[in-house]
This record gives C-alpha cells, sequence and structure tokens, in this order.
C-alpha cells in the first residue's frame, strides 16, 4: 500500500492558512465555527479545524499532527487516517458547538490521532511534559488535563480534545477488533498485515 505522506499535506495547508489568516480577516469571520451559525453553514465544522488562533497554536498543534500523524499514517495507511482525522475533527466541532460560542482548530483531529493510538500502540513510550510515559498513560493524562479545564477555564476548547479522543479511541477499538491484536505490536507497520 502506498503512502501518500497526507500528515505533509495537512500541516501545509494550515501553515498556508494561517499566512493568509493574518493578511484577509474575511477568513476569519467567515470559516471560524461559530456555533450560533453552525446549522445553517456546516462546512464550518470543516474550515475551522484549518484554522488557528495564533503561532503557538499553530507549532503545537502541526508539531503533534507530525509527530503523532506521521506513526499513524504509516501504521494504518493514508486513507484510513485521513478518515479517522476528518471524522475526529469534525465531531470535535460539533461537540464544541454546544460548549464554546467559536472555535478554530485542529485539536480535536489530533486527539481523534492520539486516541486511536492509545488503543493500538498502547506500549509505545511518548513524553509528555518531559517524562517518559507509555502511550495508554499518556492519553488518561491527557484526559484528566482536559477534564480539569472544565473547572479551571483556560480558553482551550477541551471539550473539542475529549470528543475528538473519544472518537480515536472508538477508532482504534474497531480496528483492534476487525484485524487483531496480533497486528498492532508497538514495533511493527501493520499496512503490510492489513493489505494481504
Amino acid at each position: 500500500m502506498e503512502n501518500r505522506n497526507y500528515v505533509f499535506w495537512l500541516i501545509g495547508i494550515c501553515v498556508i492558512i494561517f499566512i493568509l489568516q493574518s493578511f484577509i480577516p474575511y477568513i476569519n469571520d467567515n470559516f471560524t465555527l461559530v456555533s450560533s451559525r453552525v446549522l445553517n453553514e456546516p462546512w464550518m465544522l470543516i474550515t475551522s479545524m484549518f484554522l488557528h488562533g495564533d503561532l503557538v497554536h499553530l507549532l503545537n498543534n502541526m508539531l503533534a499532527l507530525f509527530i503523532f500523524g506521521m506513526i499513524l499514517e504509516n501504521s494504518i495507511g493514508s486513507k484510513r487516517f485521513l478518515i479517522v482525522y476528518f471524522v475526529s475533527g469534525v465531531f470535535a466541532g460539533l461537540i464544541a458547538s454546544f460548549f464554546y460560542n467559536a472555535a478554530l482548530g485542529a485539536s480535536g483531529a489530533i486527539f481523534g490521532v492520539l486516541g486511536t493510538l492509545v488503543m493500538l500502540k498502547p506500549k509505545m513510550v511518548v513524553y509528555v511534559y518531559f517524562m517518559p510515559l507509555p502511550m495508554y498513560l499518556a492519553g488518561i493524562l491527557w484526559a484528566l488535563i482536559d477534564i480539569s479545564r472544565f473547572f479551571f477555564p483556560t480558553g482551550i476548547a477541551s471539550a473539542a480534545h475529549l470528543a475528538g479522543l473519544f472518537i480515536g479511541l472508538g477508532f482504534g477499538y474497531y480496528f483492534k477488533k476487525k484485524f487483531g491484536d496480533k497486528y498492532f505490536d508497538d514495533e511493527l507497520n501493520i499496512v503490510e498485515h492489513w493489505e494481504k
């Protein structure tokens, strides 16, 4: 199966759109997810995934997308990766519309990627705040941080993160049930097995 490296395309699109956002206010005004308009303009669920509030927001999301997106895309293939990414992002945006007046960013989609990896590669070691943790513990920690933000708001769309994580866990569970645990060794590229 050919890996098309869609992660790089997604990063490139987000960077280009971020640059355009700086010069064209129309983009933010019309493509950010606004809860009061989402029923009449449902494309906001997708367009908002490519917008970012500031450079730090963009860099954090793109770094996470590069690291974890590459792992997932190389593991499950480009088409499945895109399905996980966009379904997680749209669902995260939909849930966010019930909690926030406006939201933007790729975080919900990226948390979908993280959730899928939690299920598929639970023993893979990642660094969270400079601590090495297995992926399943990192997932629990990320979820707890976002839950805590409901009690101590920070302006971060934690509901979108949790919604994306939830959908990602569902995708990971589905893939494991369909293809079996033996294909999800943390050291294996499972694409080869799936295509047989």
